[in-house]
């Protein structure tokens, strides 16, 4: 009888493990082995590739501009995304398909190929930009501004806001509006229904889709190289300049790659944490 007891809990232990088995391997092909092999490499002269990358002058001038870029675009994409999010959640389903989906294609491009877009549209010579000049902008000063931090927030956000979108629109969607009718009908304003009542129980995935669009944007390299080269004073184009044809320190370039995936994953770990605490409440 015992026996017969175990046969059922281990065919259920098996058939987890085996459905567990291709995203486990994905994660060590795709990320332990390289961080593995990296670590490898920064660590081979002992602490001292560390030592040079924190020594450098240009390291954290650096990390302060990421450190600006990343809170800019985050906060930036927070925001729109949740609005885009809110409105789809009012929609029809058909139509909240449909929008989501086009909403979703900005994912499917590559960093070049969205500066480059951005560049055609809002450059010193796009048609964004020339529509503006012909209203009496300063054609100049609005195109320079695409090659600034501050443009390239804005372009990344193109690819930042869709995520937001993504994570936030089944809460708001399954979020029982009931709730606001009740807390305007005894008196209070929408803003106030949507700060004390929607808000606190949305906190949680807020703050996750935050520090997933600050990951996604503190390591990324792909927009800013094509906008700003390698003049613009961040990590990943520090790192570009370490491991491109000019660049000869390895170590060097291993252990901030390593510094650059720990903040990376610091961010999201802390998005999963408040998850994950919010989940343990409700």
């Amino acid at each position: 009888m015992r026996q017969s007891r175990w046969i059922p809990a281990f065919a259920g232990m098996t058939k987890n493990a085996a459905l567990a088995l291709p995203g486990v391997l994905l994660l060590a092909l795709f990320f332990v082995l390289p961080v593995v092999a990296i670590a490898v490499d920064a660590l081979r002269e002992g602490g001292s590739a560390f030592a040079r990358v924190f020594a450098t002058a240009g390291f954290w001038t650096a990390l302060g501009g990421s450190t600006a870029l990343t809170l800019v675009a985050a906060v930036l994409s927070t925001l729109v995304g949740v609005a885009v999010a809110l409105h789809l959640s009012r929609l029809s389903s058909r139509r909240r398909t449909v929008l989501s989906f086009v909403i979703a294609l900005p994912l499917t491009f590559s960093g070049l190929i969205v500066a480059y877009g951005f560049i055609l549209g809002y450059g010193r010579a796009g048609f964004v930009t020339q529509l503006l000049a012909r209203a009496g902008l300063d054609a100049a000063t609005i195109g320079g501004a695409l090659f600034t931090p501050t443009g390239l927030a804005f372009a990344s956000s193109y690819y930042l806001i869709p995520r937001v979108v993504i994570g936030m629109l089944p809460v708001l969607v399954n979020f029982d509006r009931a709730q606001l009718a009740a807390a305007e009908s005894l008196g209070a304003t929408p803003a106030q229904a949507f700060r004390q009542v929607l808000l606190p129980q949305v906190a949680a995935p807020l703050v996750a889709s935050f520090c997933l669009v600050a990951a996604v944007v503190f390591g990324a390299y792909g927009t800013a190289l094509a906008l700003v080269g390698t003049q613009l004073p961040i990590l990943p184009l520090r790192l570009y300049s370490l491991i491109s044809e000019t660049g000869s320190d390895f170590p060097a370039a291993a252990a901030l790659a390593l510094l650059i995936t720990a903040v990376c994953s610091t961010i999201i770990t802390a998005g999963e944490w408040v998850g994950a605490k919010h989940e343990r409440h409700l």
